[in-house]
């Protein structure tokens, strides 16, 4: 018997996991922190105008509050190939184990967690209006930069575990774009 599959999500796989899910439980990271610190030059941007993508970066004291997806018992190969496929792309993030706890105290260990490789050339530090005007042009091959901005921060909010950088980046991109 396989023992059962958890991916962490702190961006897209909040809104799109794009595999079968069977639990999902909001959760916290510890030590790493979400930031729009990975140039997209394939999803959400192209090598001439690259947007930007939310990444796990590690920081001491950091933490993330996300979700824990447990993947459908019998899809544990598949979305692991799946996940792969998308998520290593450019070889920008790393695939990681890491411990999750859940909101109910309990912990989970060995969660399948993509993070940045800090010395991958898509890695970037902007400040966050730089981030808005990036991401307010942004058009990769999964569509434009601010939907996924948007989609993002409002699943976060769903969930109750806003984040006051994205949120911020909404604002600031709607004023750039004049969306409302």
């Amino acid at each position: 018997m396989t023992a059962p599959l958890w991916v962490f999500g702190y961006g897209s796989l909040l809104w799109h996991p794009g595999f079968p899910v069977a639990e999902t439980r909001i959760a916290r990271l510890e030590g790493w922190h979400r930031s729009f610190c990975m140039t997209s030059i394939h999803h959400r941007g192209t090598e001439a105008a690259p947007g930007l993508v939310l990444a796990l970066d590690e920081a001491p004291g950091a933490c993330c509050d996300g979700i824990g997806l447990r993947v459908e018992a019998g899809h544990e190969d598949a979305t692991l190939a799946y996940l792969r496929e998308r998520e290593l792309i450019s070889s920008a993030y790393v695939e990681t184990r890491q411990q999750i706890l859940f909101r109910d105290g309990t912990r989970q260990d060995d969660v399948l967690t993509y993070v940045i490789n800090r010395d991958h050339v898509q890695y970037c530090q902007w400040s966050l209006p730089e981030q808005a005007q990036i991401i307010a042009r942004a058009v990769g091959g999964r569509g434009p930069n601010d939907e996924y901005l948007y989609n993002t921060a409002a699943h976060l909010a769903e969930l109750g575990i806003g984040d006051a950088d994205l949120e911020s980046l909404v604002t600031q991109v709607r004023a750039l774009t004049g969306a409302t």
